[in-house]
């Protein structure tokens, strides 16, 4: 008696969980994802700031999303580009930070001490600052991104858009911003790996590796990087290398889509 009603909040949880990505996923016009395979998507941060990394990153092989600050003087130019190169557009949000020596802060920055209005205020005026957004991610945060207060006016806001995710870019342990877009029914994950604390060829590459096998131990990885020159070099040299090792890169909007499936078949299963 308990197996129908089991199947039932399956079926319509992973229909509700297609549903709000499917836009996103369809803008970035990537691979399929086969859920036979480990899937890792990957972010380059920081961008609008610089033209030529930024048109390298651009075109790097696959899906990479491209996450834009608002306010960077090529972030309207190259987030264009992007979109036509089938890319998912990001607006990396600028948020504070608990050591205030991590600035010079970018324009538009959250703070804790906004008031609501002016929070989302802000909030608007850097999302209609990027243009083709797809989802979102933290630029810093560590001290925003742990008051749940502040995170649920995020991720209301964000619903008020429809069909946009939300990236957890983890710069704290103590960060709630993921758990707050699950009540708020966001679509969301949280970065595994950062490919570029130490900005070297060497240490990218490493960094890389350990993303995939993530996803080979948990189904799925994401990683952020940045558009340094080592990062951009080792991501043209193994994303080019991806299939003959059985990982497959997706958008960001498909991994987490398929996240949330794995998640769903296993506590389907758990009900039987």
């Amino acid at each position: 008696m308990c197996l129908i009603p089991a199947i039932w909040r399956f079926t319509f949880a992973l229909w509700l969980a297609g549903a709000a990505l499917s836009a996103a996923a369809g803008e970035s016009g990537g691979p399929v994802a086969d859920n036979s395979r480990p899937a890792i998507a990957l972010i380059i941060d920081d961008m609008g700031y610089q033209h030529r990394e930024g048109l390298r990153a651009i075109d790097l092989p696959g899906p990479v999303a491209c996450a834009f600050l608002p306010y960077g003087p090529f972030t309207d130019t190259l987030a264009r580009q992007a979109h036509s190169n089938r890319k998912e557009v990001m607006l990396h949000l600028p948020m504070q930070a608990v050591d205030p020596a991590q600035g010079p802060y970018p324009e538009g920055m959250l703070t804790l001490d906004m008031t609501r209005q002016q929070f989302l205020s802000e909030f608007s005026r850097a999302i209609a600052a990027v243009p083709y957004v797809a989802g979102l991610n933290n630029h810093m945060g560590s001290l925003l991104t742990r008051h749940p207060g502040s995170m649920a006016w995020l991720m209301q806001a964000i619903g008020g858009y429809g069909g946009l995710f939300f990236v957890d870019s983890r710069t704290t342990r103590a960060s709630v911003a993921q758990q707050l877009a699950k009540e708020n029914g966001i679509p969301s994950m949280a970065r595994k790996v950062f490919l570029d604390n130490t900005a070297e060829t060497a240490a990218v590459r490493a960094q890389f590796r350990k993303l995939l096998a993530d996803a080979r131990r948990e189904g799925t990885a994401l990683g952020i990087g940045h558009p340094h020159p080592a990062t951009l070099q080792v991501l043209a040299e193994e994303l080019a290398r991806l299939d003959e090792q059985g990982i497959q890169l997706l958008p960001v909007a498909s991994l987490i889509n398929m996240q949330a499936e794995r998640r769903l078949t296993w506590q389907a299963s758990l009900s039987r």
